[in-house]
């Protein structure tokens, strides 16, 4: 169900501190903290002992004891005292995940750790560029199976009827959506000609009257997604044509981390090629996006729960092609991986 081998949010950056952080990511409890010099720590939430979650513990220095019978262990899960026990086994450990701060956020690595390579963390542009500006971004528990949320990520056309009132209007309802597929993930993209501005990005916009609009949706394996927003003067607009110096660009990044096969943490943020620094404007996108995102997360967990309980076949549209597309894709990638772990095993 969960590609393992990959980075996934666990947290914002201010969520992890010197407290413990307990969390459900892919349906393994985890427990989260900071060292003193500002690391984050990620382990498995269980004491070996009798199973008693960490984060019912206490941090001493690096390390945590279990608030049941005091056994402590260090940040790489190693048992360093054991009270009572003149010798400590080899089976008193718990699971470390290698952990990363970057971008605001605590990434963690699910799979094997020697395979944790940094670099491999899902790159935002324009992050540090003064030139641009940055919202705060938000999260939200989606009470759904995280690959109906990479589905929605995958569909232009739903903005016309779910979010007719910010990021949609009539002129996303029939222009064909164009649908690649790379190494990395699955992009639905299309450009829409002599369009209205849709009404989140109408006070953003520098130029007059009705734009030509790019729709870039783009997301990458296991679950990460950049959705890209294009707007240019009439005449400008084109696939294999330079951006107009006018031009509004909006980059949204939106990660899906899966707590369980029916529950996904949504995190996001976007970046925008204008007001950097206004912290009124990346105010208004913050309250703007959360309310769409908001109409997602309703919708989403409608389609849970019509996938939990249907009596007859759902049916695909031709809008599918681009999350069927990454469904497969991904199927194939955790079938492959699991085929690894069993030969290793």
């Amino acid at each position: 169900m969960f590609l393992r081998n990959a980075w996934y949010v666990a947290a914002w950056d201010h969520e992890v501190t010197r407290g413990l952080l307990p969390l459900e990511i892919l349906g393994d409890r985890v427990v989260l903290y900071r060292t003193e010099a500002g690391a984050p720590v990620a382990l498995e939430d269980a004491c070996p002992h009798r199973k008693l979650p960490l984060s019912m513990g206490r941090i001493m220095g690096d390390e945590v004891e279990c608030g049941y019978h005091g056994l402590v262990f260090d940040t790489a899960g190693r048992c360093t005292r054991m009270p009572g026990a003149s010798k400590i086994p080899p089976a008193a450990r718990v699971r470390s995940y290698p952990a990363i701060s970057r971008y605001g956020f605590v990434w963690i690595w699910m799979g094997a750790a020697g395979e944790a390579d940094p670099n491999r963390i899902f790159p935002l542009a324009h992050y540090d560029d003064p030139r641009w500006g940055r919202n705060h971004g938000g999260c939200m528990t989606v009470e759904c199976n995280y690959l109906y949320v990479t589905d929605n990520l995958l569909d232009p056309s739903h903005v016309s009827w779910v979010h007719r009132t910010s990021f949609g209007n009539a002129a996303c309802e029939e222009e064909p959506v164009e649908v690649t597929v790379s190494a990395e993930g699955v992009t639905a993209a299309r450009w829409m000609h002599n369009a209205e501005v849709a009404p989140f990005y109408q006070s953003l916009v520098t130029f007059a009257g009705r734009c030509d609009r790019l729709q870039h949706y783009e997301v990458r394996f296991p679950s990460h997604a950049i959705i890209k927003a294009v707007f240019v003067p009439v005449g400008t607009g084109g696939k294999g044509r330079p951006i107009d110096a006018q031009a509004l660009v909006m980059d949204s990044y939106n990660f899906m981390t899966p707590i369980n096969a029916e529950r996904t943490r949504y995190f996001w943020l976007q970046m925008r090629n204008c007001y950097p620094g206004d912290e009124s404007i990346s105010k208004a996108m913050d309250d703007g996006v959360r309310a769409a995102f908001e109409e997602d997360r309703v919708i989403l967990a409608a389609v849970q729960q019509g996938f939990d309980n249907k009596v007859t076949p759902n049916i695909d549209l031709a809008i599918d092609r681009a999350p069927l597309l990454f469904r497969k894709r991904l199927t194939q990638m955790i079938a492959a991986e699991q085929q690894l772990l069993a030969s290793a095993g």
